[in-house]
C-alpha cells in the first residue's frame, strides 16, 4: 500500500514538474483569454400618483453601483469559472421615514436600505462551443417565465444548475433545477418568491410585488424545474417550455413567430403564444389574486396572444432601420380558479417582465388578472443609431380590476468615441382608468380614481 501511494505521489510530481514550464508560457495567455466586464449604474425613479392624501404619497429613490463580471478562459478541456460581485448604493438620498412602510420611497429599486452589496453570480460550468452548456451555481438565468428581470439596479439571479445541449444547427434543448433565487433587492439567495411576505425566509426583499398573497406561516418554496427546447428554420422560430413551479403551478409555455424577408426593405412578421397552467394544492389556494373575490383551491389558468408586425429599413440617416407592432393577449376567465384564473408567475409577478405581448413598463395581465389587452408599439433608429425611441400605448379589459390603460415613452442616447459604452435612457408611463393600480403599489401607496399615475424613471449606464 506504502508503495503504490509513493508511485502515485512521484507520478502526480513527475506530471507537475513537467507541466511547471508551460503552465508558466501559458499563464498570461490564460489570463489575457480571461474577461473581466461589468456595468455602473445611477439610477432615479419617481412615481406622482396626480394626487396626494392620507394613504398616498408620491416616490421617488435613488442608487447608485453596478456589477463586475469576471469569466475565466477555458480549462481542463471546456471548464470554466464565473463571478460576479453587485452593488447598489443610496448615498443617503432617499426618504426612509415612516417604517416600515417607506410611503415617500420608491422601494422597488433598491428596497428601504443604504446600500446591498451581493455575490450575484459565482458558478462552475463545462462548455464546448455550440454545443454544450452544463452551468452549476449562483448564475443569471434568461427564459421566458423565470429570468433576470434587469429593469432596475441590479438583476434578479438564480442558485441551481442550467444546461443547454444544441444537438443540430439552430435547435436547442434546456433543462434547468432552480433551488433559491436572490431578487432584485436581496443581498442573498432564499427559498421564496414574489407571492412570499417581504421579508420571508429571512430575505431583505422590499417592493416590486405589491401586495404579498400568502402568509409568513407558509413554508418555503422547493423552487423550480424546467425544461425546453427552441430552434428557427426558414425565417420561422419557436419554442415550448415546461416549468414546475413547486408548491405553486406547473406551467406549459410556446410561442412562435415568422418574418417574411422580401428583399424591399419591409419585412412583415406575425407571432402567437400560448400559455397553460394548472395545479392541485397549491400554496395560492384561498387567497385572492388580483382583487379576485374567489378564494378558490385550485390553480387553472389559460392565456393565448397574437402579434402582427413590419420591419423596415432606414429611409434616411436621421431615421433608420425601426419596427411597427400591434398586439393582442387574453387570459380566460376560469370562475373555480385561484384569481379567477390569473396567470401564476413566482419570479415576474409585479416585475412586469414575463413574455406576453401585452406588457406595459408597469405592469401587464399577470397583474391585473383574466381578461383582454391590446398593444401598438413603435421601435425606431435614429442618427446612425446615436438614438433609439419606443413608444406604446396599451389598453387592458379586466374582470377584476376594470379598465386602464398605459402611454409609454423610452427615448435611449448611446455615445460615441471615447465615451462609448455610456447611454442616457429616459423612460416614462402614464398609467389611467378605474383601478388602475388599486391593490399594486403597497407601501402605503394607493392609486387615486380619476388621476394618472405617471412613472418615470431616468437611468445612466456605463458598460465596460
Amino acid at each position: 500500500m506504502f508503495t503504490k501511494n509513493r508511485i502515485a505521489v512521484a507520478l502526480v510530481a513527475a506530471l507537475c514538474g513537467a507541466s511547471v514550464a508551460a503552465q508558466a508560457e501559458t499563464l498570461s495567455d490564460f489570463f489575457k483569454r480571461s474577461k473581466i466586464d461589468g456595468q455602473i449604474r445611477s439610477y432615479y425613479f419617481s412615481r406622482d400618483y396626480g394626487a396626494t392624501g392620507p394613504n398616498t404619497f408620491n416616490q421617488d429613490a435613488f442608487s447608485l453601483g453596478g456589477m463586475l463580471n469576471v469569466q475565466t478562459a477555458p480549462f481542463l478541456g471546456g471548464f470554466g469559472v464565473g463571478v460576479s460581485f453587485y452593488t447598489a448604493n443610496a448615498l443617503g438620498a432617499n426618504n426612509l421615514s415612516g417604517a416600515p412602510a417607506y410611503p415617500h420611497l420608491d422601494a422597488t429599486l433598491m428596497g428601504p436600505r443604504q446600500s446591498i452589496n451581493a455575490l450575484g453570480q459565482a458558478y462552475l460550468q463545462y462548455a464546448l462551443p455550440k454545443v454544450l452548456l452544463i452551468r452549476a451555481g449562483d448564475q443569471v438565468i434568461n427564459t421566458p417565465w423565470v429570468n433576470n428581470s434587469d429593469s432596475r439596479l441590479l438583476p434578479a439571479t438564480y442558485q441551481g444548475v442550467f444546461a443547454e445541449v444544441s444537438p443540430y444547427c439552430n435547435w436547442h434543448l434546456y433543462g434547468m433545477r432552480i433551488f433559491r433565487w436572490k431578487s432584485r433587492t436581496s443581498s442573498g439567495y432564499y427559498r421564496d418568491n414574489l407571492y412570499d411576505p417581504a421579508t420571508f425566509d429571512g430575505d431583505s426583499m422590499y417592493g416590486g410585488s405589491g401586495t404579498p398573497v400568502i402568509t409568513g406561516a407558509s413554508p418555503a418554496t422547493n423552487g423550480v424545474l424546467a425544461f425546453g427546447t427552441s430552434g428557427s428554420l426558414l425565417g420561422a422560430k419557436a419554442q415550448i417550455w415546461y416549468y414546475d413551479y413547486y408548491q405553486f403551478a406547473k406551467n406549459i409555455y410556446a410561442d412562435v413567430n415568422y418574418t417574411l424577408k422580401t428583399g424591399s426593405g419591409l419585412d412583415p412578421f406575425v407571432a402567437a403564444q400560448f400559455n397553460r397552467e394548472w395545479q392541485n394544492q397549491s400554496l395560492l389556494d384561498g387567497s385572492k389574486l388580483n382583487n379576485s373575490p374567489i378564494a378558490a383551491t385550485s390553480v387553472n389558468s389559460t392565456a393565448w396572444g397574437a402579434q402582427v408586425g413590419l420591419n423596415y429599413a432606414a429611409f434616411s440617416h436621421a431615421l433608420e432601420n425601426g419596427q411597427l407592432t400591434w398586439s393582442y393577449n387574453e387570459i380566460l376567465a376560469q370562475p373555480g380558479a385561484v384569481g379567477g384564473g390569473a396567470i401564476i408567475s413566482p419570479y415576474t409577478a409585479g416585475y412586469a417582465t414575463e413574455p406576453l405581448y401585452t406588457t406595459s413598463m408597469i405592469r401587464g395581465l399577470v397583474e391585473l388578472g383574466p381578461g383582454s389587452g391590446w398593444k401598438v408599439k413603435w421601435t425606431q433608429n435614429l442618427f446612425d443609431k446615436r438614438f433609439l425611441l419606443m413608444a406604446a400605448f396599451a389598453q387592458y379589459h379586466t374582470y377584476y380590476n376594470g379598465t386602464s390603460n398605459n402611454t409609454y415613452v423610452d427615448l435611449t442616447y448611446f455615445a460615441p468615441g471615447m465615451f462609448k459604452g455610456l447611454s442616457i435612457r429616459d423612460r416614462v408611463e402614464v398609467a389611467n382608468g378605474l383601478d388602475a393600480y388599486n391593490g399594486l403599489q403597497g407601501n402605503g401607496a394607493g392609486f387615486n380614481k380619476g388621476h394618472s399615475f405617471i412613472y418615470n424613471r431616468v437611468m445612466l449606464t456605463y458598460a465596460f
